[in-house]
């Protein structure tokens, strides 16, 4: 099937990537590849600036402690937040939900109401936290059903977590409307931003959440980064996640007290250029303009959903409108063998639960292949991947 006459206007950022030359990478979602204005940044983070941070008196020392707060206030500034102490940086988005299902004070409460579409980034620590977890159940076309939510939500709830842009479908939630109903209870919000940062602008303020957890890598930067945003009162009564240096006001064997956020939760030596490469990442999206990222991938969803529709033996998930994902499925075929024969004619998909076992069960399978687009993609990886679907029809003999 041929969807060449189809297409969709493309932003001209493709040859900033090096790494996909000669590829058809459709798996953003997993990972971001990066442009060459954030190799070049953490090349010279690595080479001509490299020194430590907020520990040395010689300069080198001051210049890179003062690049990596900065990249601290580039990350608050790109989510809205009114403060960059406000932000924390952790190693991922993984432990900055960790950071907040461990520290935050329950309270008496000790009911968290998650989703069913959650990644288990998004359960697991919740579960190990010694929350008791309500489950809200999503529509028809992927949505997290904030009617059903508005119903279960009561005042045993600590937290509602949720995720803001699903992994999985790309369904969008209506954040702001999630912390009306946390909020009428009393409960907090926590959103996964991980698929929504690279892809649509966040304004914490304006959703009136109070915590925010994105990483790095999906957003074009270094791997071995996240963020967490949390309101500063809220930040100032937790407790210390780990204990290290760094992170403490005074230490005796008898006694330490704590510096305040965000420093109290980042004991040991940060990921350093990790920062400086985030940065420039936020730099380059900036640049380009998430709104105009969003119209672009919104444009390449509609252009593969069309085209994958007309594959009689393919089945797709989620909303017409997801943001940047397509994940489907073809009857008759695991979705391993598709990504590994995709793999063969230079298409790059996920194929697997996408650590969403609990939505897989809801869709009524065991996998998906999944599709998702960046800043970089463009029609002609839609017609390598119509035209790697053929093969595998092919193969498979449908």
């Amino acid at each position: 099937m041929n969807v060449a006459a189809n297409i969709t206007p493309a932003l001209s950022v493709r040859g900033e990537f090096p790494a996909i030359a000669g590829w058809h990478y459709l798996d953003s979602a997993a990972t971001a590849q990066k442009p060459q204005a954030v190799i070049d940044a953490i090349t010279r983070g690595y080479d001509r600036d490299y020194a430590t941070v907020h520990r040395g008196v010689y300069e080198r020392s001051a210049v890179m402690t003062q690049a990596y707060e900065n990249a601290r206030a580039a990350v608050a500034s790109f989510i809205g937040a009114a403060n960059a102490n406000e932000m924390v940086f952790t190693r991922n988005a993984t432990e900055a939900i960790n950071l907040v299902a461990q520290t935050l004070p329950k309270g008496g409460r000790d009911r968290v109401l998650l989703s069913e579409l959650e990644h288990h980034s998004n359960i697991v620590p919740w579960q190990l936290a010694g929350y008791a977890i309500d489950v809200v159940p999503i529509t028809a076309d992927g949505l997290i059903d904030l009617d059903a939510a508005e119903r279960m939500i009561s005042d045993q709830h600590r937290v509602v977590a949720l995720a803001h842009v699903s992994n999985v479908l790309g369904s969008i939630l209506d954040a702001k409307r999630a912390a009306e109903i946390a909020h009428s209870k009393g409960a907090l919000l926590l959103l996964d931003g991980c698929q929504a940062a690279p892809r649509i602008p966040v304004d914490v303020q304006d959703i009136d959440c109070d915590f925010y957890a994105l990483s790095a890598h999906k957003l074009y930067g270094p791997t071995g980064l996240g963020c967490l945003w949390g309101r500063g009162e809220l930040l100032n009564a937790l407790p210390p996640y780990q204990g290290g240096g760094a992170m403490i006001d005074s230490v005796t064997f008898e006694r330490t007290t704590f510096a305040p956020p965000p420093q109290r939760f980042e004991a040991g030596t940060p990921h350093i250029v990790g920062a400086v490469g985030l940065h420039s990442a936020i730099d380059w999206v900036n640049s380009v303009g998430l709104n105009a990222i969003h119209a672009h991938e919104t444009a390449l969803v509609h252009e593969c959903r069309e085209a994958l529709r007309r594959i009689n033996s393919v089945r797709l998930f989620g909303p017409e409108d997801s943001a940047g994902i397509v994940s489907f499925a073809i009857h008759g075929v695991h979705p391993h063998d598709i990504g590994t024969i995709l793999d063969d004619e230079g298409v790059a998909i996920r194929a697997g639960h996408h650590c969403a076992q609990p939505l897989m069960k809801v869709l009524g399978v065991p996998a998906t292949a999944r599709a998702s687009f960046a800043a970089f993609s463009d029609s002609s990886d839609i017609e390598a991947l119509v035209k790697g679907i053929d093969k595998v029809l092919r193969i498979f003999g449908q």
